[in-house]
Protein backbone atom coordinates (compact mmCIF):
# COMPACT_ATOMS: atom_id res chain seq x y z
CA UNK A 1 0.00 0.00 0.00
CA UNK A 2 1.40 3.38 -1.00
CA UNK A 3 0.96 6.26 1.44
CA UNK A 4 2.40 9.67 0.62
CA UNK A 5 2.59 10.71 4.29
CA UNK A 6 1.95 8.80 7.46
CA UNK A 7 2.38 9.40 11.16
CA UNK A 8 1.13 6.42 13.16
CA UNK A 9 3.11 6.20 16.42
CA UNK A 10 2.25 3.16 18.51
CA UNK A 11 0.40 1.31 15.71
CA UNK A 12 1.68 -1.83 13.98
CA UNK A 13 2.29 -0.45 10.48
CA UNK A 14 2.27 -3.81 8.71
CA UNK A 15 -1.05 -4.89 10.24
CA UNK A 16 -2.61 -1.49 9.60
CA UNK A 17 -1.58 -1.50 5.94
CA UNK A 18 -2.86 -5.06 5.54
CA UNK A 19 -6.27 -3.93 6.79
CA UNK A 20 -6.49 -0.66 4.85
CA UNK A 21 -4.94 -1.65 1.52
CA UNK A 22 -7.68 -3.94 0.13
CA UNK A 23 -10.37 -1.34 0.90
CA UNK A 24 -8.52 1.35 -1.05
CA UNK A 25 -8.03 -1.01 -3.98
CA UNK A 26 -11.72 -1.97 -3.97
CA UNK A 27 -12.75 1.70 -4.18
CA UNK A 28 -10.03 2.68 -6.72
CA UNK A 29 -8.46 5.28 -4.43
CA UNK A 30 -5.00 5.96 -3.02
CA UNK A 31 -4.11 6.95 0.51
CA UNK A 32 -2.48 10.39 0.64
CA UNK A 33 -2.23 10.80 4.42
CA UNK A 34 -2.66 8.43 7.34
CA UNK A 35 -2.34 10.21 10.68
CA UNK A 36 -2.90 8.88 14.20
CA UNK A 37 -3.32 11.68 16.71
CA UNK A 38 -5.37 13.01 19.58
CA UNK A 39 -7.90 15.81 19.46
CA UNK A 40 -10.47 17.17 21.90
CA UNK A 41 -12.66 14.13 21.41
CA UNK A 42 -9.89 11.58 22.03
CA UNK A 43 -7.91 9.47 19.58
CA UNK A 44 -8.40 10.07 15.86
CA UNK A 45 -7.31 8.07 12.81
CA UNK A 46 -7.37 10.63 10.00
CA UNK A 47 -7.16 9.31 6.44
CA UNK A 48 -7.03 11.40 3.27
CA UNK A 49 -7.78 9.76 -0.06
CA UNK A 50 -7.80 10.67 -3.74
CA UNK A 51 -8.75 8.99 -6.98
CA UNK A 52 -5.84 6.93 -8.27
CA UNK A 53 -6.14 8.27 -11.82
CA UNK A 54 -6.84 11.94 -11.05
CA UNK A 55 -4.44 14.77 -11.83
CA UNK A 56 -6.72 17.35 -10.16
CA UNK A 57 -6.57 17.58 -6.34
CA UNK A 58 -9.78 16.33 -4.72
CA UNK A 59 -11.48 15.40 -8.00
CA UNK A 60 -14.06 12.63 -7.63
CA UNK A 61 -13.85 12.40 -3.83
CA UNK A 62 -17.43 12.89 -2.64
CA UNK A 63 -19.10 12.75 0.76
CA UNK A 64 -20.82 9.51 -0.29
CA UNK A 65 -17.53 7.92 -1.34
CA UNK A 66 -15.91 8.92 1.95
CA UNK A 67 -18.83 7.47 3.90
CA UNK A 68 -18.64 4.18 1.98
CA UNK A 69 -14.88 3.89 2.50
CA UNK A 70 -15.23 4.85 6.17
CA UNK A 71 -17.76 2.05 6.68
CA UNK A 72 -15.56 -0.54 4.95
CA UNK A 73 -12.41 0.60 6.77
CA UNK A 74 -14.20 0.40 10.11
CA UNK A 75 -15.14 -3.23 9.45
CA UNK A 76 -11.62 -4.12 8.28
CA UNK A 77 -10.00 -2.45 11.29
CA UNK A 78 -12.37 -4.23 13.68
CA UNK A 79 -11.22 -7.56 12.25
CA UNK A 80 -7.53 -6.60 12.26
CA UNK A 81 -7.75 -5.28 15.85
CA UNK A 82 -4.53 -3.29 15.35
CA UNK A 83 -5.60 -0.03 17.04
CA UNK A 84 -4.74 0.04 20.76
CA UNK A 85 -7.38 2.60 21.84
CA UNK A 86 -10.98 3.56 21.34
CA UNK A 87 -10.93 6.04 18.50
CA UNK A 88 -12.76 7.95 15.79
CA UNK A 89 -12.12 7.34 12.09
CA UNK A 90 -12.24 10.30 9.70
CA UNK A 91 -11.98 9.83 5.94
CA UNK A 92 -11.75 12.79 3.58
CA UNK A 93 -10.05 14.49 0.65
CA UNK A 94 -6.69 16.21 1.16
CA UNK A 95 -8.38 19.29 -0.32
CA UNK A 96 -7.75 21.50 -3.32
CA UNK A 97 -4.58 22.83 -1.66
CA UNK A 98 -3.15 19.35 -1.28
CA UNK A 99 0.33 19.03 0.18
CA UNK A 100 3.03 17.50 -2.03
CA UNK A 101 5.02 14.83 -0.23
CA UNK A 102 6.82 12.52 -2.64
CA UNK A 103 8.47 12.58 -6.05
CA UNK A 104 5.48 11.17 -7.92
CA UNK A 105 3.25 14.01 -6.60
CA UNK A 106 5.21 16.55 -8.63
CA UNK A 107 4.83 14.46 -11.78
CA UNK A 108 1.16 13.73 -11.22
CA UNK A 109 0.16 17.35 -10.68
CA UNK A 110 2.18 18.88 -13.51
CA UNK A 111 0.37 21.97 -14.74
CA UNK A 112 -0.93 22.94 -11.31
CA UNK A 113 0.08 26.13 -9.49
CA UNK A 114 2.13 25.45 -6.37
CA UNK A 115 3.95 27.04 -3.45
CA UNK A 116 7.34 25.61 -2.48
CA UNK A 117 9.10 26.51 0.75
CA UNK A 118 12.84 25.83 0.50
CA UNK A 119 15.30 24.82 3.19
CA UNK A 120 17.58 27.65 2.05
CA UNK A 121 16.94 30.70 -0.17
CA UNK A 122 17.40 30.33 -3.93
CA UNK A 123 18.34 33.57 -5.68
CA UNK A 124 17.22 35.34 -2.52
CA UNK A 125 13.84 33.55 -2.35
CA UNK A 126 12.96 31.09 0.40
CA UNK A 127 9.45 30.58 -1.02
CA UNK A 128 8.78 29.96 -4.71
CA UNK A 129 5.41 30.36 -6.41
CA UNK A 130 5.02 28.81 -9.83
CA UNK A 131 3.60 26.09 -12.07
CA UNK A 132 4.71 22.48 -11.75
CA UNK A 133 6.31 20.96 -14.85
CA UNK A 134 6.90 17.46 -13.57
CA UNK A 135 10.25 15.78 -13.07
CA UNK A 136 13.61 16.94 -14.36
CA UNK A 137 14.71 14.42 -17.01
CA UNK A 138 18.34 15.41 -16.47
CA UNK A 139 18.28 14.98 -12.70
CA UNK A 140 16.18 12.23 -11.12
CA UNK A 141 16.33 13.98 -7.74
CA UNK A 142 14.85 17.25 -9.02
CA UNK A 143 11.53 18.71 -10.16
CA UNK A 144 10.82 21.48 -12.64
CA UNK A 145 8.88 24.61 -11.69
CA UNK A 146 8.10 27.58 -13.91
CA UNK A 147 8.40 30.54 -11.55
CA UNK A 148 6.37 33.74 -11.61
CA UNK A 149 9.37 35.35 -13.29
CA UNK A 150 9.08 32.89 -16.20
CA UNK A 151 12.19 30.90 -15.26
CA UNK A 152 12.02 27.12 -15.60
CA UNK A 153 13.82 26.16 -12.41
CA UNK A 154 15.19 22.72 -11.55
CA UNK A 155 14.78 22.25 -7.80
CA UNK A 156 16.17 19.26 -5.94
CA UNK A 157 13.66 17.48 -3.74
CA UNK A 158 15.94 17.50 -0.71
CA UNK A 159 15.93 21.31 -0.78
CA UNK A 160 12.12 21.50 -0.52
CA UNK A 161 10.99 21.87 3.07
CA UNK A 162 7.29 21.78 2.19
CA UNK A 163 5.13 22.20 -0.90
CA UNK A 164 1.45 22.62 -1.62
CA UNK A 165 -0.88 22.96 -4.59
CA UNK A 166 -2.42 26.44 -4.84
CA UNK A 167 -6.08 26.89 -5.57
CA UNK A 168 -6.66 29.84 -7.88
CA UNK A 169 -9.98 31.65 -7.98
CA UNK A 170 -9.10 33.24 -11.32
CA UNK A 171 -6.50 31.22 -13.17
CA UNK A 172 -3.93 33.45 -14.85
CA UNK A 173 -4.73 36.58 -12.84
CA UNK A 174 -2.34 35.86 -10.00
CA UNK A 175 -5.21 36.03 -7.50
CA UNK A 176 -4.94 33.05 -5.20
CA UNK A 177 -7.34 31.66 -2.67
CA UNK A 178 -5.87 31.00 0.73
CA UNK A 179 -8.27 28.10 1.16
CA UNK A 180 -7.57 26.35 4.39
CA UNK A 181 -7.41 22.60 4.39
CA UNK A 182 -10.14 22.27 7.01
CA UNK A 183 -12.55 24.13 4.76
CA UNK A 184 -11.71 22.04 1.72
CA UNK A 185 -11.96 18.57 3.23
CA UNK A 186 -14.87 16.38 2.19
CA UNK A 187 -15.37 14.20 5.21
CA UNK A 188 -17.43 11.15 5.91
CA UNK A 189 -18.91 10.98 9.38
CA UNK A 190 -16.84 9.17 11.96
CA UNK A 191 -17.83 5.52 12.02
CA UNK A 192 -15.50 3.74 14.28
CA UNK A 193 -15.07 2.08 17.52
CA UNK A 194 -17.19 2.68 20.49
CA UNK A 195 -15.69 -0.48 21.97
CA UNK A 196 -14.07 -0.13 25.41
CA UNK A 197 -10.53 1.14 25.45
CA UNK A 198 -8.07 -1.71 25.54
CA UNK A 199 -4.86 -1.78 27.50
CA UNK A 200 -1.93 -3.60 26.01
Amino acid sequence: MNVSYEKIPGIDRERLHAALGPVFVAHSVECVECIWRTDRGGWLLEISIERADSSVPGYGVTVDLCADISRDLSAALDVADCIPHRYTLEVGSPGVERALYVRRDYERFAGQAARLKLTAPRAGQAVIFGTLHGLDDTNERAVLVETEQGELASIELNTIQSARILFEWKKGTGTRASARRSEQRTTGKAKKAQSPQRSR
